[in-house]
C-alpha cells in the first residue's frame, strides 16, 4: 500500500514508501489492528498455507480475537524491505503509517488495537495522535518510556550489529546479536530448568548446551531480519516517549512482573496516571518478556474480557 509523500519524524522520506498490510476475516465487519513486537509481521494469524503466522493462538476464528466477528488488520513495521540503510524513525512514526492505511481502507475507526510490546508502543502513540479513530487500546507488555537498563542492553546489539555491517559480516552479527536478545526476552529461571542440569563440556571453548540453544535461535534469526533494519527497529524502541495522561482512549494494560525489559514498576505508573483505564492486570511468567506469546489462558481472558465489555459501560464508571 502506498504512502506517499510520506516522511518520518526526522523530516526525511522513506526509499520505500509503502506499508504492507494483511487483512483477515470478513471485510464489513468492525475492524481490530493487532501489532508485535519488531519481530513480528502482517502474519498475525494462520490461514492454512504452511507458513508460521506469530499469534494464531489468539487472533483465530473463535478465538480471543475471533475473525467470525471482526476483521484484523496486520502489517509489516517500517522501514520495509526496499530501505537498505539504518533510518530514524519512532513508534510514533509507525502510528501515522497505519493511519495513512486505514485511510486508504476507508476505516474511520477501530474496534480496538491490540499491540504486545512494540506493538503497544505503537499503539500508545497511536491513541495519543487520532484518539477519535480508536475505540479501545489493549497493551501489553508496552511501556510509556523505555526502562534505561533495557535500553542499554539493546545498545549493545546495536554495537554488534554495527560492527558486522562495518566488517562485512552482517549475518554473523545478526545471529549473535539475536542470541544475547533472547537471554533479555526469557528469564533466568527458564533457562536454568531446561538446561542447568545438562552436562558440562569437555573443554574450554566447546559449547554448553544453552549456548547450542541460543546459536539455532540465532541462525533462524538471519532470513527474517537485517542488520539495517534491526538497529532502525531497536533505535526506535529507545526513543519512544509517550506522556500517560495524553492517553484518553479507555485503556487495558498487562504486564509480567518477570519482564526484565518492561519491569513491571514501569507499568504501574503508566497504570497509576492513564486518565481511562478500564483494566490493569499484572501477572507472574516463567517466560518473562516472551509472555505474550506463551501465556496464552493470561493473554485470552485479558482481550475476550477487553473486548466483551461494554465500553459506555466501563467508560461511565471511570468518570464517576
Amino acid at each position: 500500500m502506498p504512502l506517499p509523500g510520506f516522511c518520518l519524524g526526522d523530516g526525511k522520506p522513506l526509499t520505500d514508501a509503502s506499508v504492507r498490510l494483511r487483512r483477515f476475516g470478513p471485510e464489513d465487519a468492525p475492524a481490530i489492528v493487532v501489532l508485535g513486537g519488531i519481530s513480528s509481521d502482517r502474519r498475525v494469524a494462520d490461514v492454512g498455507d504452511g507458513r508460521a503466522a506469530w499469534w494464531p493462538q489468539i487472533v483465530r476464528p473463535g478465538g480471543p480475537v475471533d475473525l467470525d466477528r471482526y476483521q484484523v488488520l496486520g502489517l509489516d513495521l517500517l522501514p520495509g524491505p526496499g530501505e537498505t540503510a539504518v533510518r530514524t524513525l519512532t513508534p510514533a512514526d509507525q502510528a501515522r503509517a497505519l493511519a495513512a492505511a486505514l485511510d486508504h481502507l476507508g476505516i474511520a475507526q477501530l474496534e480496538a488495537l491490540i499491540g504486545a510490546s512494540y506493538g503497544g508502543m505503537v499503539g500508545l502513540a497511536f491513541s495519543v495522535l487520532f484518539p477519535e479513530r480508536l475505540k479501545q487500546l489493549i497493551a501489553i507488555s508496552a511501556p510509556h518510556r523505555p526502562a534505561t537498563h533495557a535500553t542499554a542492553l539493546r545498545g549493545i546489539q546495536r554495537r554488534i550489529l554495527a560492527l558486522g555491517i562495518e566488517t562485512g559480516r552482517s549475518e554473523e552479527a545478526v545471529a549473535l546479536a539475536r542470541e544475547l536478545a533472547m537471554t533479555t526476552y526469557r528469564t533466568a529461571e527458564e533457562l536454568d530448568l531446561r538446561f542447568g542440569q545438562d552436562a558440562v563440556p569437555d573443554a574450554a571453548g566447546q559449547p554448553y548446551a544453552v549456548c547450542d540453544y541460543l546459536k539455532a535461535r540465532g541462525r533462524a534469526y538471519v532470513p527474517r531480519m537485517s542488520a539495517e533494519r534491526w538497529i532502525s527497529l531497536s533505535d526506535s524502541l529507545d526513543r519512544h516517549r509517550v506522556e500517560p495522561a495524553a492517553v484518553a482512549v479507555p485503556t487495558t494494560l498487562l504486564g509480567f512482573t518477570s519482564d526484565q525489559l518492561v519491569p513491571i514498576a514501569d507499568l504501574d505508573e503508566l497504570a497509576g496516571q492513564l486518565p481511562a483505564l478500564r483494566r490493569y492486570v499484572r501477572a507472574p511468567s516463567l517466560y518473562g518478556h516472551d509472555g505474550f506469546l506463551k501465556e496464552e489462558a493470561v493473554v485470552a481472558d485479558l482481550i475476550t474480557s477487553a473486548l466483551a465489555e461494554p465500553l459506555s459501560c466501563c467508560l461511565s464508571e471511570l468518570a464517576a
